[in-house]
This record gives structure tokens, C-alpha cells and sequence, in this order.
């Protein structure tokens, strides 16, 4: 799984948070589905060479957005998505962050049918991806 995880030093995002939305566009993208084990915390911090408690900080961030459950002794996985809780907070969060991109796309001379082709076509990279991996499955 490592290998598709891409540390950048020269950003000025944490390397925790890297990590942690990485996995989270996977899971997003059904490239990790529910039930999928997360490699061992020093194992991904091996491969990454990253330190242990960077790989521990990125899971905690997955798991407090209830994206992947740790059980003691067996591991960490990706959670149910009907287990997952749905945060108001979050959806406002969400909204504020929709509203932001509108504002920018508006302001950049994009029409709100244009808006809405490209996020279908954003959209669709995610859940084409999705439904392949079901089928595989």
C-alpha cells in the first residue's frame, strides 16, 4: 500500500496530514473498501521512512473521522460506510469549502454549467474507481 503514498517534503503540509489524506482519497476512491487492513504503523513508517509516531498521528486523524476503526492486537481498518458518522460540523465544513470553490470558479468567468461539468467529471474519477473495484471484487 505504500507504494502509492507520496511524502512531499517541500510542502508546507504536515506529513501526518499527508498520510492521513491520502489514505482517505483511497478509501474515497474505493481503492481501500470496508474491511481493508491498513498496514502495521511501523511497517508503513519503514516504507515511508517516516518516524512510527508520524504513521500513529495519520491513523488517530482517520479514525477520529470515524474513516477507520483500530482493534487492539488485530490492526486498523477501513470502516464500515454505514457505521461512519456523519458530522454536522463536517457538512458545514464541507459547504464552506463548496461555497469557497464556487465563489472562485464564478470569479474566474466559469458559468454554473461549466461548474457543474467539471465536478461531475471530478466526481466520476472517484466512483468509476468505486464501482471497478466492486466488480473485481
Amino acid at each position: 500500500m505504500a507504494l502509492w503514498i507520496q511524502i512531499s517534503s517541500g510542502s508546507g503540509e504536515p506529513i501526518y496530514v499527508q498520510v492521513a489524506e491520502q489514505i482517505s482519497e483511497a478509501i474515497a476512491k474505493g481503492e481501500l473498501a470496508s474491511g481493508d487492513k491498513l498496514p502495521a504503523v511501523r511497517r508503513l513508517a519503514a516504507e515511508l521512512v517516516i518516524n512510527p509516531n508520524t504513521v500513529a498521528r495519520a491513523y488517530s486523524r482517520l479514525e477520529q473521522a470515524g474513516l477507520v476503526t483500530t482493534k487492539t492486537g488485530s490492526g486498523t481498518f477501513v470502516s464500515d460506510p454505514k457505521l461512519r458518522r456523519r458530522d454536522a460540523a463536517d457538512i458545514n465544513v464541507l459547504t464552506e469549502r463548496m461555497d469557497n470553490v464556487i465563489t472562485r470558479a464564478l470569479n474566474l468567468g466559469l458559468e454554473g454549467r461549466d461548474l457543474i461539468a467539471m465536478f461531475q467529471s471530478r466526481l466520476a474519477k472517484f466512483v468509476n474507481k468505486k464501482s471497478e473495484r466492486r466488480k473485481n471484487d
